[in-house]
């Protein structure tokens, strides 16, 4: 049964692919990234069906199915593995977190990739076992990017909801001066979504260090702030 899944999820994505797809998508990239060209809805939708058929498998066969998507290289399919990954989010224990570090490391090889995993799956996780913030601060320090970048990325969910302002601000100053703009775009974003229930400290975070942060960074910081505060915090 296992088998036949990926071969009718990989079938259907093949079925469905079209070359204008796949070059808008690639676009977005820096660098090479393997697309079959389908539509992020019909990703999603794909993703749904086929978990209806495996959700009642055990969570570490369910794993295991999602990291044969992975070793393809392609993003529809890591997309439909992180789709499956975080509908798992209600029976997650501890040990899984070496399951999502080790396809950060091994699979996360562009920012759709890391965004998706980090955003969700992993973010989930550290929501449910926050203790697991310590391995973020280590993988601010990597010399991986997507590491990096995943630091950041996956404080976003609990940082919306107004939690872990003081990890968001060390993860931020140990990103500070990254030289990865994908990176600091990626601490940005955090800071951004810090803002929505911490507007005020934010600020002060960000003037404290703006003459130093680079100015991507700033920027995304500051969008969802008031335009008074926008005006001080990009002012030389």
């Amino acid at each position: 049964m296992q088998n036949d899944i990926i071969a009718a999820v990989r079938r259907d994505l093949q079925s469905l692919a079209d070359a204008k797809t796949r070059d808008n998508y690639r676009r977005f990239f820096k660098e090479d990234v393997t697309f079959y060209g389908v539509s992020n809805n019909i990703v999603n939708r794909l993703a749904g069906q086929y978990y209806r058929e495996i959700k009642s498998l055990p969570k570490n066969d369910i794993f295991l199915l999602c990291e044969e998507l992975l070793k393809s290289d392609y993003c529809e399919e890591a997309f439909v593995a992180f789709d499956w990954s975080y509908r798992l989010r209600g029976n997650y224990a501890p040990e899984d977190f070496t399951v999502f570090d080790s396809w950060l490391r091994k699979y996360v090889n562009n920012w759709a990739k890391c965004d998706t995993l980090c955003n969700h799956t992993v973010g989930a996780f550290i929501h449910k076992f926050p203790r697991y913030i310590k391995h973020l601060r280590e993988w601010a320090s990597s010399e991986n990017h997507w590491l990096r970048r995943a630091a950041a990325v996956s404080l976003i969910v609990p940082a919306k909801q107004g939690r872990c302002l003081d990890d968001a601000f060390e993860i931020a100053g140990i990103l500070l001066t990254d030289s990865d703009d994908l990176v600091r775009k990626g601490y940005g974003w955090l800071l951004k979504d810090a803002s929505i229930k911490h507007c005020s400290e934010v600020f002060d975070f960000v003037m404290e260090h703006k003459q130093v942060m680079p100015r991507t960074a700033l920027r995304y910081a500051i969008e969802r702030m008031p335009p008074e505060l926008r005006r001080l915090a990009m002012a030389r």
